[in-house]
């Protein structure tokens, strides 16, 4: 195997020194992980041709940027052609650019659909000239506190690539210290399904160069969750010219709502994740054809908006005292309302309730009158309250109850509703009377 065919498996050929220096190969997961392979030990990598995931671990590939890499002879196109490998993961390694330039083309002889790289630093620039009408067999890239020059001023670079890139279905760069992408770089990935910037550095300016005009066209997954966003109305027009996008995840951003907002969400929007947001009510406008929304753990007293459409709704941790209506969600089937500051659910709520397949309402503070445990009870009858019950669901008050189970609570007609047990009593004593006068 040619050291081309080497640096192309791991980017991983590294001097041992005193840790772990080899191959381990897990049979029943079909995959393979090798620590600082170094030249004396590389012949443990014949472990893993079974495997479909290689992991390399650790590293440092600066004496290899000077090393001759040609073309492949016919071995070794046939050898990587024969390898089971689907995904590739190279964590903890100092990648030289100019290496993995020279290095990335010969993945087109490859079966690889995933390349990660884990807690990496890439250092320098590469000449990608060689990629130049290039397709490669990756539709998933993914980056993960790596440590990289700004993408600022790499736009050549990213046309070298653009055949390949813009194959490429899922692209995830989390915990980078990303601050924006420029408008052209966003232009290459005309096939991206799936975009993941958690945990980076976007603020609301970022947003609107990022997804311009003819950025990501046929994006449908976006996550912005734990970035620096504070806008609901600039995330909002951030993302407006993103044609096809369906889901959406802003949760862990610390948003404002503007009550005066005439932004349009992209009307294919379906799930909008505001969980962990900060939010004290309910934002406008939202997404007029929601399927799925989850604005659990904020801090709103209320909801009162009507969708029509809305399927899922996820409500739980904030500081609702009341169940929002129903009537305002027509095809709701999902409503979890756990650990918020509801006491009691209205009998024609619960009815309601009733018909959807998950209702959830464990730990509130709920008071076990009888219309109250009764309410609960009900619901529990119908097999469609969610996880937690009976457990979860504790009476709040009255004292005597304080504690228990809701489930426990004793909610007999003749303690719950003497007067229709006494009267049917004295009716038949009257009806008596009458038969023995």
């Amino acid at each position: 195997m040619s050291v081309a065919v080497l640096l192309l498996l791991g980017l991983g050929l590294l001097q041992a020194e005193g840790r772990r220096d080899r191959c381990f190969f897990n049979r029943t997961q079909e995959s393979c992980v090798c620590y600082n392979l170094s030249e004396e030990t590389i012949g443990s990598i014949i472990q893993c041709l079974p495997a479909t995931v290689v992991e390399f671990q650790g590293g440092d590939l600066e004496k290899y940027i000077a090393f001759p890499i040609g073309d492949l002879d016919s071995s070794a196109i046939e050898t990587l052609d024969s390898l089971a490998i689907q995904k590739i993961i190279i964590g903890n390694v100092l990648v030289p650019e100019i290496l993995l330039a020279r290095v990335l083309r010969f993945f087109s002889y490859t079966h690889v659909q995933e390349l990660a790289f884990e807690s990496c630093i890439f250092q320098g620039t590469g000449n990608w000239s060689d990629m130049d009408g290039q397709i490669l067999p990756i539709l998933s890239l993914s980056f993960h506190n790596v440590t990289s020059a700004p993408l600022t001023g790499q736009e050549q670079a990213f046309s070298s690539l653009s055949r390949w890139l813009g194959t490429l279905e899922e692209l995830a760069v989390t915990g980078s210290r990303v601050t924006g992408l420029p408008c052209a770089i966003g232009r290459v990935f005309r096939a991206l399904r799936s975009l993941d910037l958690a945990q980076n550095s976007l603020g609301d300016g970022s947003l609107t160069p990022t997804f311009c005009q003819g950025a990501f066209p046929q994006l449908q997954e976006l996550s912005l969750h734990h970035n620096n966003l504070r806008s609901y109305h600039g995330t909002c027009e951030g993302v407006e010219l993103l044609p096809e996008l369906r889901h959406l995840d802003l949760s862990h951003n610390e948003l404002m709502a503007d009550p005066s907002s005439s932004c349009q969400w992209p009307a294919s929007l379906r799930h909008f994740n505001l969980s962990n947001t900060g939010l004290d009510e309910v934002p406008t406008p939202l997404p007029p054809g929601l399927e799925v929304l989850d604005m659990s753990h904020n801090h709103l007293h209320a909801v009162d908006v009507s969708l029509s459409s809305l399927k899922k709704l996820f409500l739980n941790q904030n500081l609702l005292q009341a169940v929002p209506s129903i009537r305002n969600y027509p095809m709701l089937d999902t409503l979890h309302l756990d650990n918020n500051s509801i006491m009691e659910l209205p009998r024609d709520e619960v009815k309601l309730l009733g018909r959807l397949q998950d209702v959830a309402v464990a730990d509130n503070p709920f008071s076990c009158s009888c219309s109250g445990a009764r309410g609960l009870q009900a619901l529990a009858a119908t097999g469609h309250l969610g996880q937690g019950w009976p457990g979860d669901y504790r009476c709040h008050s009255p004292a005597q109850y304080q504690g228990w189970q809701v489930a426990q609570v004793p909610v007999s007609v003749l303690r719950c509703d003497p007067a229709a047990v006494v009267a049917p009593v004295c009716v038949a004593l009257a009806l008596l009377g009458l038969a023995g006068a």
